[in-house]
């Protein structure tokens, strides 16, 4: 599970506590890391970019490693198209996880968000997955994210912004089905599942559980669709310092 942003040690427990212990099974080891340098919370195109390159940094060698699957953990899929063509393990990404499987369980869906610099995330992915249409609406709370402690202690105020925002996606937007905006978001989650006539995706959690799915089935993207590169240069990017 690759953070598209670097890290401390520590913030990156709370990115693996999104999975619960009761959905862990005990053939399958989950391992969650930081990129070393890039981005710092995905703002703009410009940061994109940075986390692409340093996602494909941090899972190049993943296969040689020993890792049966990757997994990005970010709505962005950072670094999702290059890892498929360096690997040929399974490469998963949240976004377009978590867009397909809206799609399949309603008529049209909504993304719910912490601020407005991320709906570009969510344009592109309806573009990418060719769901515009399904796409009811983006709706933002304003508030920054915090890449360290996530929502922790703030959960007073923006569970119920978010709760709001939920509400007026359904009731104004049309959306029967609703994705959290960012894995970042996910201790809202079980509080929002709870309140709400609709489902609601948690995309750390789809995408992982779409990395099981292709694991127990054997599957993993196409050759065709990705093409391998005739020469791989993991290192180029070994000079640049880690962050943390």
């Amino acid at each position: 599970m690759i953070v598209p942003v670097p890290v401390p040690a520590e913030a990156l427990a709370a990115f693996s506590a999104q999975i619960p212990p009761a959905l862990l099974r005990p053939d399958i080891a989950v391992t969650f890391v930081g990129t070393r340098n890039g981005a710092s919370i995905l703002d703009s195109a410009y940061e994109a970019s940075l986390a692409d390159v340093f996602c494909l940094d941090a899972g190049a060698t993943a296969e040689e490693e020993g890792y049966a699957a990757v997994c990005l953990n970010s709505m962005s899929d950072s670094g999702l198209a290059a890892l498929r063509s360096r690997l040929s393990i399974p490469v998963v990404g949240p976004g377009q996880s978590s867009f397909h499987l809206a799609a399949s369980l309603g008529k049209r869906f909504s993304v719910v968000t912490m601020w407005p610099q991320w709906h570009w995330i969510y344009d592109k992915l309806a573009r990418d997955t060719g769901l515009e249409s399904r796409l009811a609406s983006i709706r933002d709370i304003g508030v920054r994210p915090d890449t360290q402690e996530l929502l922790a202690g703030k959960e007073d105020i923006v569970f119920e912004k978010l709760e709001a925002a939920c509400h007026q996606a359904i009731e104004q937007d049309g959306a029967d089905v609703l994705i959290l905006g960012s894995t970042t978001m996910h201790q809202s989650h079980a509080w929002l599942r709870e309140r709400l006539p609709v489902p609601i995706l948690n995309p750390g959690l789809v995408a992982f559980k779409q990395c099981e799915m292709l694991l127990d089935l054997g599957l993993s993207h196409s050759r065709k669709a990705y093409p391998a590169p005739a020469r791989p240069v993991d290192d180029l990017l070994q000079s640049v310092p880690a962050i943390f």
